[in-house]
């Protein structure tokens, strides 16, 4: 109980410590938001001191107040769920474009990452099982090869092949929007799966490697432990000692890996987002950082810091429950 309570009181701190950077860094880095602002305006004519000052309150860019003071306004702006107001769709606030774009974002990283885990996870188990058999001299080798071709030349030959060319899946988007109206409908339902499709499966492809391999060599490596030969000399079945004695350990390592996939679901499929054109936060961060949108960067750095943070203390939690031994250590 006490572990747990000292490992909330951290993730306290550091989620303080994740807003308060947030809050600094634009603020402190060279250039002037505001004057960005006003130089795409002057474009469609002049500017006015007193336009450039409205600006700069609306967007919540106001430098005129001592730091403390709009570090508190922040403060208070942040707990009320004010991320303040897009640039470049003004004046939709930002949260209303955010829980737009992350349901897309968790949907298609969500399933990949947990199908990606469970099959990685799966044929590491099997393949370190039946070491130095066919199996293993098939995949293992396979699983090298695919862990070394870079992201994003898998996800557009992807594209080319089974959307360009076999026409088996759309070019783009998250749904079929000119013909097809948002709604819990089966079109919509049908066209949303059928646009996620080839990109979560990218994506699922793409991450197989990693889990399989990671989940082989710590399984190896649990299977010589003694309490492993322990439960095949009571004669226990190969199905429960494969799975319950030494895959239940084994996992351990790629708990942690999957929870910063976890956390990274949010913002961390940037390059999936952009050769799909998928909708979603990484999409909306790119889009941000070529508008200068200040505000949605500002409050989607914030998202996915949290998210990260969220994603490992649950992980923290679980590896103390799976792990007897971490248990003992941290109660004495």
């Amino acid at each position: 109980m006490r572990h747990v309570i000292r490992r909330i009181l951290f993730y306290i701190c550091a989620v303080w410590v994740a807003i308060t950077l947030d809050f600094f860094i634009p603020r402190l880095a060279p250039g002037d938001p505001v004057a960005a602002i006003v130089g795409k305006m002057s474009l469609k004519g002049y500017v006015s001191p007193e336009m450039k000052q409205t600006l700069a309150a609306t967007f919540g860019l106001d430098t005129h107040d001592p730091l403390w003071i709009q570090y508190f306004k922040y403060l208070g702006n942040l707990f009320h769920g004010n991320l303040g107001n897009s640039i470049q769709y003004f004046p939709t606030p930002v949260a209303q474009i955010i829980g737009q774009d992350i349901w897309w974002s968790i949907m298609l990283g969500g399933v990949a990452v947990i199908l990606g885990f469970i099959i990685g996870c799966f044929l590491g188990i099997i393949v370190a099982w039946k070491r130095g058999s066919a199996v293993d001299a098939v995949l293992s080798p396979a699983m090298n090869f695919l862990s070394a071709i870079p992201y994003f030349w898998l996800a557009l030959l992807s594209l080319y092949l089974f959307s360009y060319l076999l026409n088996w899946f759309p070019l783009s988007g998250g749904y079929d929007s000119a013909n097809i109206d948002p709604g819990w409908t089966f079109d919509f339902i049908s066209s949303v799966i059928q646009h996620a499709f080839l990109p979560a499966l990218t994506l699922v492809v793409a991450s197989l490697a990693g889990w399989m391999l990671t989940m082989r060599n710590s399984m190896i490596t649990t299977l010589s432990e003694d309490y492993v030969l322990m439960a095949k000399a009571k004669g226990l079945s190969d199905r429960r000692v494969m799975f319950w004695y030494a895959a239940r350990n084994a996992v351990l390592p790629n708990i942690t890996g999957f929870a910063i996939a976890i956390g990274a679901i949010v913002g961390g499929q940037l390059l999936t987002e952009m050769v799909f054109s998928y909708p979603g936060i990484g999409y909306a961060l790119l889009q941000a950082v070529n508008q200068q949108d200040y505000a949605m960067l500002q409050s989607i750095f914030l998202i996915i810091t949290l998210a990260v943070l969220g994603a490992n203390f649950l992980a923290d939690m679980l590896y103390v429950f799976l792990d007897p031994r971490v248990r003992q250590e941290r109660s004495a």
